[in-house]
Order: C-alpha cells, then sequence, then structure tokens
C-alpha cells in the first residue's frame, strides 16, 4: 500500500527540488555563453543550422533568445528563459510544489497529492518536452558541407575545392581536399561571403572571447548585439556574486567553415562553426586561487549580423552536441 507525505515532508521536499533546478538551470562550462544556447538569427533562429565539416551535428536549440517563435523577421519580444531551464524549470518546479504540497498540478486539478500522482505529472512534462525536442531536430536543415580548415593540414596555398586559399582559420579548405572535398554541397552563400569577413570572424571570435575574460562591458557592446550584452552581463554579475572571475588567454581558432549566410531586409547574417582553444579558468577574486579550469577546445557555431555596409557584430551562439 501505497502512503503519502505528511504536508511538512512534502513542502520540505518541494523546496528541494526547486534548489536543484535553480542549480541545474545555471549550470554549465565557463566562457561567453558556455553549455547554453542564446541570442537571435533572425527568422531563422530556431531552425538549425545546416552542418558543416567542422560542425557535423546539429547544434542544440536556442535556450535563450528574445525572437518569438514563427516572427518573420526575427522582432525581439520579451527575453525567454533557457530551455529546460528557466521556463521549464519554474513550471515544473511550481507543478511539483503544488502536487507536493496536495494542490495539484497547478493548484487546482483536482488536489492530486499522492507520490502516484506527482509521478503522472511529471511524466506528461517529460512527454511535452521530448515531443518539443524532437519537432526542433526535425527541422534540422539538409546538411550543407563547406570547407573547413585544419592548421594540421598543408597551408600554402589554394588547395581544390577551396577558393579562398590559405585564409587564417576560417574558410580555408579542408586539409587534404581533392575529389572528397568537391563532392561536399555548396554552402547556402547569398550574401557573397569573402576572405575579409573570414577575418572579421576570427577576429570576433578572440576579441569577445578576451573581453569577457577581462570583464570589458564597453567592448563586448561594440563587437555584440544588445541582446547578447544583456546576456554576458548577466553571467559577469554572476560570476561577481559567487566572488570569481573568469579569465581567458590564448584564444587560437584551429578550424571553421561557413554554414549558410542570407539577408533580411538590411541586415546580412551569417553562421559560422568554429573550433578553437583557449586557456579557460575561474578564478577566486579575493586570492587569485584557481577554482576551476575547464576544457581546453570547444566548438562552437556563432552568427553574426550587420546592417547594410556596417562591421559584423555577434548575434546568437549554439553549442555543439
Amino acid at each position: 500500500m501505497m502512503t503519502t507525505f505528511s504536508r511538512g515532508r512534502r513542502t520540505a521536499l518541494a523546496f528541494g527540488l526547486a534548489a536543484l533546478m535553480a542549480v541545474a538551470a545555471t549550470a554549465g562550462e565557463a566562457r561567453p555563453g558556455g553549455g547554453s544556447s542564446m541570442g537571435s538569427r533572425g527568422s531563422k533562429t530556431f531552425s538549425a543550422p545546416p552542418s558543416t565539416a567542422t560542425a557535423p551535428g546539429a547544434p542544440a536549440p536556442m535556450q535563450r533568445s528574445m525572437t518569438q517563435p514563427g516572427s518573420q523577421m526575427g522582432a525581439p519580444a520579451a527575453p525567454q528563459r533557457r530551455f529546460g531551464g528557466g521556463f521549464f524549470a519554474g513550471l515544473l518546479g511550481a507543478g511539483l510544489l503544488g502536487a507536493l504540497i496536495g494542490g495539484g498540478f497547478f493548484g487546482g486539478l483536482g488536489g492530486i497529492a499522492s507520490f502516484l500522482g506527482l509521478l503522472l505529472q511529471v511524466g506528461l512534462l517529460v512527454g511535452v518536452v521530448l515531443l518539443v525536442l524532437r519537432f526542433f531536430r526535425r527541422r534540422q536543415a539538409e546538411p550543407a558541407m563547406a570547407g573547413a580548415y585544419n592548421r594540421s593540414g598543408p597551408a600554402d596555398g589554394p588547395r581544390p575545392g577551396n577558393p579562398l586559399g590559405g585564409l587564417g582559420g576560417l574558410g580555408a579548405g579542408l586539409g587534404g581536399g581533392g575529389a572528397s572535398a568537391q563532392a561536399r554541397p555548396a554552402q547556402r552563400d547569398e550574401v557573397g561571403i569573402g576572405p575579409q569577413d573570414f577575418e572579421a570572424f576570427e577576429r570576433t571570435l578572440g576579441q569577445v572571447q578576451l573581453a569577457y575574460g577581462a570583464e570589458d562591458v564597453a567592448t563586448l557592446r561594440r563587437l555584440t548585439t544588445p541582446e547578447m550584452v544583456g546576456y554576458f552581463t548577466e553571467e559577469l554579475k554572476a560570476n561577481a556574486a559567487r566572488g570569481v572571475v573568469n579569465k581567458i588567454a590564448d584564444v587560437k581558432l584551429q578550424q571553421g567553415d561557413l554554414a549558410e549566410s542570407w539577408r533580411e531586409g538590411p541586415v546580412d547574417y551569417a553562421t559560422v562553426a568554429m573550433r578553437y582553444t583557449l586557456r579557460d579558468a575561474l578564478i577566486e577574486r579575493a586570492s587569485g586561487r584557481v577554482v576551476e579550469t575547464n576544457p581546453p577546445e570547444a566548438t562552437e557555431v556563432w552568427t553574426f549580423l550587420r546592417e547594410r555596409g556596417g562591421q559584423w557584430v555577434v548575434s546568437a551562439i549554439q553549442q555543439t552536441r
């Protein structure tokens, strides 16, 4: 026979679960946006970018964005919290709290107080989340393999299938090129991304990382959209509240390629997959002691935008899976 919790025990368990959810919602790697996909890609915000040689898997769906699903031109709306984080954690937390103290999933659906009822409700919510995730994955575009540059390969001039030659770490041909490089489908490039654009992307990658490590919000404001500055500022304030600083150094792009570029009115967009190395650690502010070291390599998908004739700025960062 299943027994029910006393009201006091149910309340204590509810608050314990809520605390665990709060930790899960904020946990993640350091560096700008580490462990979270955030920002806006215009009308493509909730569509998966094409796969590339650098990032062959589908990037994680956007978890934080000011773009509403279904908007035509990426018009900003009220900020959304992390998928599986703020919104769903709050929903789940409210449901668990109501169920555990005897008020039902939303406090008025029949007063389900038994543990069995709780399990059924959590199972229903998990099913909804899985359906949403499956929907995002189905929208993944056909893979568009662009040429990628591997610093371990030859770097002396153009390679077959590589119109950009030996450019930095972005846009150059995949080491070993040849027939296999020519067989890869061409990426969708409506803007006509060239060597100067790739150089700007690589340069901005390093500048954003270093500015974040230096807590230089003024530079971040110059290099990213207001939305991204807001997310970075939240993370920096959270670090300050914990008494730590995220120091970043030696950022070096190892490989990168274009996923797609497109236009929406007067705005150009370019989404680029980048694999880079860095030194990344959390340092205790008071003592300078290293609290945590983070992985020395990351692969992410960055989206840049520019007003026609303006400079490229970062509008989104997506994690790879």
